[in-house]
Protein backbone atom coordinates (compact mmCIF):
# COMPACT_ATOMS: atom_id res chain seq x y z
CA UNK A 1 0.00 0.00 0.00
CA UNK A 2 1.44 3.51 -0.93
CA UNK A 3 2.10 5.65 2.00
CA UNK A 4 2.44 8.86 -0.55
CA UNK A 5 -1.26 10.53 -1.00
CA UNK A 6 -2.07 9.93 -4.56
CA UNK A 7 -2.37 13.88 -5.28
CA UNK A 8 0.85 14.92 -4.54
CA UNK A 9 3.35 16.27 -7.33
CA UNK A 10 7.38 15.76 -6.02
CA UNK A 11 9.26 18.16 -7.99
CA UNK A 12 11.87 15.62 -9.93
CA UNK A 13 8.53 13.92 -11.14
CA UNK A 14 7.03 16.74 -13.40
CA UNK A 15 8.44 18.27 -16.63
CA UNK A 16 7.71 21.96 -15.05
CA UNK A 17 9.20 20.95 -11.35
CA UNK A 18 8.26 24.82 -10.64
CA UNK A 19 4.61 24.12 -10.81
CA UNK A 20 4.57 21.71 -8.15
CA UNK A 21 2.80 23.99 -5.10
CA UNK A 22 0.95 25.59 -8.22
CA UNK A 23 -0.64 21.93 -8.80
CA UNK A 24 -0.70 20.83 -5.14
CA UNK A 25 -2.24 24.03 -3.76
CA UNK A 26 -4.75 25.19 -6.35
CA UNK A 27 -5.08 23.24 -9.81
CA UNK A 28 -6.25 19.77 -8.32
CA UNK A 29 -7.82 20.65 -5.63
CA UNK A 30 -10.16 22.89 -7.37
CA UNK A 31 -10.33 20.42 -10.30
CA UNK A 32 -11.22 17.40 -8.29
CA UNK A 33 -13.61 19.58 -6.41
CA UNK A 34 -15.45 20.63 -9.91
CA UNK A 35 -15.68 17.23 -11.31
CA UNK A 36 -16.85 15.83 -8.09
CA UNK A 37 -19.56 18.95 -8.09
CA UNK A 38 -20.08 18.50 -12.04
CA UNK A 39 -20.93 14.59 -11.49
CA UNK A 40 -23.33 15.04 -8.27
CA UNK A 41 -25.53 18.11 -9.71
CA UNK A 42 -25.62 16.17 -13.01
CA UNK A 43 -27.22 13.35 -10.96
CA UNK A 44 -29.80 15.88 -9.21
CA UNK A 45 -30.72 17.29 -12.39
CA UNK A 46 -31.31 14.27 -14.06
CA UNK A 47 -33.56 13.12 -11.12
CA UNK A 48 -35.72 15.82 -11.09
CA UNK A 49 -38.45 14.50 -13.00
CA UNK A 50 -38.13 11.24 -10.04
CA UNK A 51 -38.45 13.94 -7.48
CA UNK A 52 -41.73 15.15 -9.09
CA UNK A 53 -43.62 11.36 -9.63
CA UNK A 54 -41.54 8.71 -7.82
CA UNK A 55 -43.24 5.74 -9.02
CA UNK A 56 -42.92 6.57 -12.54
CA UNK A 57 -40.41 4.24 -13.23
CA UNK A 58 -42.29 1.44 -11.63
CA UNK A 59 -43.11 0.22 -15.13
CA UNK A 60 -39.85 0.50 -16.53
CA UNK A 61 -38.19 -1.26 -13.90
CA UNK A 62 -40.47 -4.16 -14.01
CA UNK A 63 -39.99 -4.51 -18.15
CA UNK A 64 -36.06 -5.24 -17.39
CA UNK A 65 -37.69 -7.78 -14.76
CA UNK A 66 -36.65 -5.67 -11.57
CA UNK A 67 -39.60 -6.54 -9.45
CA UNK A 68 -41.17 -5.23 -7.81
CA UNK A 69 -41.14 -1.52 -9.83
CA UNK A 70 -42.57 0.68 -7.09
CA UNK A 71 -39.93 -0.49 -4.69
CA UNK A 72 -37.42 0.03 -7.67
CA UNK A 73 -38.53 3.44 -9.10
CA UNK A 74 -37.91 5.09 -5.74
CA UNK A 75 -34.62 3.50 -4.89
CA UNK A 76 -33.58 5.10 -7.82
CA UNK A 77 -34.91 8.41 -6.60
CA UNK A 78 -32.85 7.91 -3.76
CA UNK A 79 -29.42 7.14 -5.22
CA UNK A 80 -29.67 9.46 -7.75
CA UNK A 81 -30.92 12.26 -5.74
CA UNK A 82 -29.78 11.75 -2.58
CA UNK A 83 -26.17 10.04 -3.96
CA UNK A 84 -25.71 13.07 -6.12
CA UNK A 85 -26.21 15.52 -3.08
CA UNK A 86 -23.72 13.84 -0.89
CA UNK A 87 -21.21 13.20 -4.14
CA UNK A 88 -21.46 17.12 -4.85
CA UNK A 89 -20.92 18.18 -1.29
CA UNK A 90 -18.22 15.72 -0.73
CA UNK A 91 -19.90 13.54 2.05
CA UNK A 92 -20.00 10.20 2.94
CA UNK A 93 -18.64 10.21 -0.57
CA UNK A 94 -17.51 6.36 -1.28
CA UNK A 95 -20.63 4.84 -0.20
CA UNK A 96 -22.84 7.65 -2.32
CA UNK A 97 -20.51 7.44 -5.08
CA UNK A 98 -20.20 3.35 -4.68
CA UNK A 99 -24.34 3.10 -4.96
CA UNK A 100 -24.30 5.91 -7.68
CA UNK A 101 -21.51 3.63 -9.70
CA UNK A 102 -23.77 0.14 -9.48
CA UNK A 103 -27.05 2.23 -10.37
CA UNK A 104 -25.34 3.62 -13.77
CA UNK A 105 -23.40 0.18 -14.47
CA UNK A 106 -27.39 -0.78 -14.52
CA UNK A 107 -27.86 1.84 -16.81
CA UNK A 108 -24.74 1.02 -19.01
CA UNK A 109 -25.88 -3.09 -19.56
CA UNK A 110 -29.35 -1.34 -20.21
CA UNK A 111 -27.60 0.21 -23.48
CA UNK A 112 -26.39 -2.49 -24.37
CA UNK A 113 -28.93 -5.06 -23.86
CA UNK A 114 -31.90 -3.44 -25.07
CA UNK A 115 -30.44 -1.17 -28.45
CA UNK A 116 -32.40 1.55 -29.90
CA UNK A 117 -32.44 -0.61 -33.54
CA UNK A 118 -35.48 1.01 -35.27
CA UNK A 119 -38.00 1.44 -32.41
CA UNK A 120 -36.58 4.99 -32.43
CA UNK A 121 -37.58 6.18 -35.37
CA UNK A 122 -40.57 4.86 -37.04
CA UNK A 123 -40.84 4.60 -41.17
CA UNK A 124 -43.85 7.01 -40.05
CA UNK A 125 -41.87 9.47 -38.21
CA UNK A 126 -39.59 9.79 -40.84
CA UNK A 127 -41.77 10.40 -43.49
CA UNK A 128 -42.99 13.85 -41.42
CA UNK A 129 -39.63 15.10 -40.95
CA UNK A 130 -38.62 14.54 -44.21
CA UNK A 131 -41.81 15.82 -45.85
CA UNK A 132 -41.86 18.67 -43.82
CA UNK A 133 -39.57 21.13 -44.65
CA UNK A 134 -38.27 23.88 -41.79
CA UNK A 135 -38.34 21.34 -38.51
CA UNK A 136 -34.61 20.34 -38.70
CA UNK A 137 -31.53 21.85 -40.08
CA UNK A 138 -29.75 20.82 -43.08
CA UNK A 139 -27.16 18.28 -41.46
CA UNK A 140 -30.66 17.32 -39.61
CA UNK A 141 -32.30 16.20 -42.56
CA UNK A 142 -29.45 14.46 -44.02
CA UNK A 143 -29.11 12.09 -41.21
CA UNK A 144 -32.50 10.62 -41.89
CA UNK A 145 -31.84 10.11 -45.60
CA UNK A 146 -31.12 6.57 -45.03
CA UNK A 147 -34.36 5.98 -43.04
CA UNK A 148 -33.04 7.51 -40.27
CA UNK A 149 -30.33 4.65 -39.05
CA UNK A 150 -27.19 6.42 -38.82
CA UNK A 151 -29.36 8.72 -36.78
CA UNK A 152 -29.99 5.58 -34.21
CA UNK A 153 -26.24 4.50 -34.57
CA UNK A 154 -25.19 7.76 -33.18
CA UNK A 155 -27.86 8.04 -30.39
CA UNK A 156 -26.96 3.84 -29.18
CA UNK A 157 -23.28 5.08 -29.32
CA UNK A 158 -23.51 8.52 -27.19
CA UNK A 159 -26.40 6.10 -24.72
CA UNK A 160 -23.51 3.74 -23.89
CA UNK A 161 -20.49 5.87 -24.14
CA UNK A 162 -22.60 8.36 -21.43
CA UNK A 163 -23.32 5.69 -19.44
CA UNK A 164 -19.94 4.55 -19.54
CA UNK A 165 -18.56 7.79 -18.38
CA UNK A 166 -20.83 8.33 -15.65
CA UNK A 167 -19.66 5.36 -14.46
CA UNK A 168 -16.23 5.42 -14.49
CA UNK A 169 -16.86 8.99 -12.92
CA UNK A 170 -18.88 7.80 -9.47
CA UNK A 171 -16.54 4.90 -9.04
CA UNK A 172 -13.75 7.22 -9.06
CA UNK A 173 -14.82 9.09 -6.18
CA UNK A 174 -15.76 5.44 -4.92
CA UNK A 175 -11.85 4.77 -5.36
CA UNK A 176 -10.45 8.08 -3.80
CA UNK A 177 -12.81 9.70 -1.80
CA UNK A 178 -14.22 13.29 -2.00
CA UNK A 179 -10.74 15.11 -2.33
CA UNK A 180 -9.10 18.28 -0.43
CA UNK A 181 -12.45 20.44 -0.39
CA UNK A 182 -14.97 17.82 0.98
CA UNK A 183 -17.42 17.95 4.31
CA UNK A 184 -15.65 14.03 4.39
CA UNK A 185 -12.31 16.08 4.88
CA UNK A 186 -13.79 19.09 7.24
CA UNK A 187 -16.18 17.59 9.50
CA UNK A 188 -15.68 13.88 9.42
CA UNK A 189 -11.88 14.41 9.37
CA UNK A 190 -11.11 11.94 6.71
CA UNK A 191 -8.58 12.24 4.70
CA UNK A 192 -10.34 11.43 1.56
Amino acid sequence: MASALPFTNTKKELHFPRLSTFYDNFAQPVAWTTLRFVVGAALVIQGIPLIKNPLSMASFFESISFFPGHVWSPVLLVVQVLGGILIAVGLFTRPAAFAVGIMLLVTLWYHLAHPFGSDLLTLEGVEVFSSTSGLLTRDGYALLSDGGGYFTELAQAKAVLTSLLWSCAAFLFAAFGGGYMSLDRKLLRKRY
